[in-house]
């Protein structure tokens, strides 16, 4: 076992420039020495700090479908350079932090900031680079969320219906009774659980049926998506409360599926890859029947995950088109019901509530986010006329370790630029 492998389960004692994984020469050689392999069938691509190469590479351990970015060209950013990393901000728990440290401390592997729509600052790190695609992680969601709310502008989804009338193999599952706006909103009542510490939780089942996590010898559960959907089980009510569980998404992407009759692939090439002049191919990884993973699978560069952040900020409009309705985007950053919300006990967002796959924050810009496990994320601050995309590999996988940090840090920033002018 190496040093560096040897550490994966002291993630405290870690730190950003010890752990790159250009230091650390991950992969590197022809082949790479044993102790310097990271695989998908070990598991080895998931632990600390082997994860700050993997996040950046995953086309190199698990299957993938592309999202063509279409013949024509790139929408292109004008550029304004501003150096804010000296600016400042106070950590939830009360610590001086400056917008460069803060990029340190949180394991950032790219950021990009926009303002008014010209890029202001764009900083990479560890093993990404401009044009390779980072696994968007939960991010994902929010893609799923905005295709769907474009079905249901164009009358091909009825929030108000039964799960049942467009994916009608869920009858006997936990979705059997479920309507379709509370699976957008995760409102659903399932016995699931999401806990990325604890082996034993659900999420690991899903994670092995989306084909992110190998299947051990003797496993005997799901192999693939749709086989885990149908067979969730029901525990309390639909409607009543909040909870984050990323089977409600992959539900929807199956919705999204059968209303428009093409892969989530296809749909997010025609929709908004090709409308908004992404700058690359984007990818999903796929189960093991080459199902697309709609709660977590997408990876994109990180400018094209500003150009959707853009996007989203202008009401839809982008690259001189409107891609997404604005009543879709208005809806979304509207929000949902915080006192649903409540109960999930986020305590990083007070006041908050999630609407359609994002995060609303509900404070006084009206900020609103997509959020992935290990800190990704897009937040895109209408008042500031602001849009953060970020990709990083934090050692813990939970944003609770990365909130006190780098909220503060982006309405500091937020405030500093419409000081400015």
């Amino acid at each position: 076992m190496s040093l560096a492998t040897a550490s994966s389960n002291l993630p405290g004692t870690a730190n950003p420039t010890s752990t790159d994984p250009k230091t650390l020469g991950w992969m590197h050689g022809f082949p790479p020495s044993p102790d310097r392999t990271i695989t998908f069938q070990d598991g080895s691509f998931r632990n600390f700090p082997e994860l700050r190469w993997a996040w950046s590479n995953i086309r190199q351990l698990v299957p993938t479908v592309n999202v063509w970015r279409g013949a024509g060209p790139a929408s292109v950013f004008s550029r304004e350079d501003h150096d804010i990393g000296a600016v400042g901000s106070i950590t939830m728990d009360g610590r001086p932090m400056t917008f460069a440290k803060m990029l340190e401390e949180t394991y950032t592997d790219g950021i990009a900031v926009l303002h008014r729509g010209k890029l202001i600052y764009e900083r990479y790190f560890g093993a990404l680079k401009p044009h390779k695609p980072h696994i968007a992680m939960s991010v994902t969601k929010s893609f799923t969320g905005v295709l769907a709310g474009m079905l249901v502008a164009e009358g091909k989804v009825d929030p108000q219906a039964p799960v049942t009338d467009y994916v009608p193999e869920l009858k006997a599952s936990a979705f059997g009774d479920a309507r379709v706006h509370e699976v957008m909103d995760m409102t659903t009542g399932l016995a699931y659980t999401e806990v990325y510490t604890d082996k034993n939780s659900d999420v690991w089942g899903l994670r092995r049926a989306n084909g992110m996590a190998p299947i051990p010898p003797g496993y005997e559960g799901a192999t693939t998506i749709f086989d885990f959907l149908i067979a969730q089980k029901k525990q309390g009510e639909h409607g009543k409360a909040f909870a984050y569980k990323t089977v409600n998404t992959d539900v929807l992407a199956w919705i999204i599926r059968r209303a428009s009759g093409m892969t989530l692939s296809d749909l997010l090439s025609e929709r908004i890859w090709q409308p908004m002049g992404a700058e690359e191919d984007a990818h999903y990884h796929v189960d093991r029947i080459g199902t697309e993973s709609g709660g977590g699978g997408l990876s994109t560069t990180l400018r094209d995950l500003a150009r959707f952040g853009e996007t989203m900020r202008n009401h839809g409009r982008f690259n001189g088109r409107q891609i997404v309705p604005s009543s879709v985007v208005e809806d979304i950053a509207r929000g949902g019901d915080p006192e649903k919300f409540k109960p999930a006990g986020y305590t990083t967002l007070p006041g908050a509530s999630y609407r359609n796959q994002w995060w609303v924050t509900h404070n006084a810009h009206g900020a609103y986010m997509a959020r992935g496990v290990y800190g990704q994320g897009i937040y895109i601050d209408p008042r500031a006329e602001m849009v953060i995309a970020r990709y990083a590999s934090h050692p813990m996988a939970g944003n609770a370790a990365n909130d006190p940090v780098t909220l503060p840090a982006y309405m500091a920033l937020a405030k500093a630029l419409m000081a400015g002018g």
